[in-house]
């Protein structure tokens, strides 16, 4: 069985970094198409938000999940706006940057923490049911491309370099490894650290996707990126459903 969810712990990582390297591998994005990249990533993070990281964090907190959410949205704001310039499109001397290099990290620690317990849940349910847990990974592996694609653009859009979108969508996909293997060492994991996790990560990302991408793509002349962000959240609500489907719940 350990050797089993290792395999599939290893399957997701690639399929993650599989998406990061269409990005980062190709040797020069116009910054139209960019863009249209970052479109797709707002409303897949806007979604993943909405859809699955605040209805976890009310399921393990309720009614408390909000102070977490809110607390990850107001970190990010604080260190963007407080300590960080914040940098924007159009501004003749960042004339190529599109993301802060917080909101960039900011994007990947919450990915991370939706990719570790994506990993966790394929381990949880695959030690109870084998058939079950199957098909919870194949749901996953259904996001991970998109996901590692995702975190990639906004790491290329805050001029990270393309060695760092890279090592980002690998970042994400060892956080799933790491959510497999998590299961597998640990006896129990507080559902009070859980529902925490799941709360600021919200936040942070709600920042990410709706204080950074969404204001910078409405402020392009190129009208077809800001409908692009709702190409991002059918996306990710596909996804989710098939996960549905297949399992009965999200996670």
């Amino acid at each position: 069985m350990i050797l089993t969810l290792l395999l599939l712990g290893v399957i997701a990582a690639a399929a993650e970094i599989a998406g990061g390297s269409l990005v980062a591998f190709k040797k020069a994005w116009p910054k139209k198409i960019q863009e249209y990249f970052l479109g797709l990533s707002a409303g897949f993070m806007l979604a993943l938000v909405f859809l699955e990281l605040i209805p976890e964090s009310i399921i393990y907190l309720g009614a408390s999940a909000a102070v977490y959410i809110l607390l990850g949205y107001a970190v990010i704001h604080f260190f963007e706006h407080t300590l960080v310039e914040h940098l924007h499109f159009g501004e003749e001397t960042h004339d190529d940057v599109m993301v802060s290099k917080v909101a960039s990290t900011s994007a990947l620690v919450g990915l991370m923490v939706h990719a570790f317990f994506d990993g966790f849940a394929i381990s949880t349910v695959y030690s109870f049911d084998a058939m079950l847990g199957l098909l919870v990974f194949i749901a996953v592996l259904l996001h991970k491309f998109p996901e590692g694609f995702t975190i990639a653009t906004i790491m290329l859009a805050a001029q990270q370099g393309r060695r760092s979108a890279l090592l980002a969508s690998v970042a994400i996909g060892g956080a799933t490894l790491i959510g497999i293997v998590a299961v597998l060492l640990l006896s129990q994991i507080s559902e009070e650290i859980i529902g925490m996790a799941f709360a600021f990560s919200a936040g942070a990302t709600l920042y990410v996707g709706a204080s950074d991408l969404v204001p910078e793509l409405n402020k392009s002349k190129n009208r077809l990126s800001p409908i692009l962000v709702f190409v991002g959240m059918a996306l990710f609500f596909i996804t989710l459903q098939i996960m549905h489907h297949f399992t009965g719940h999200g996670h």
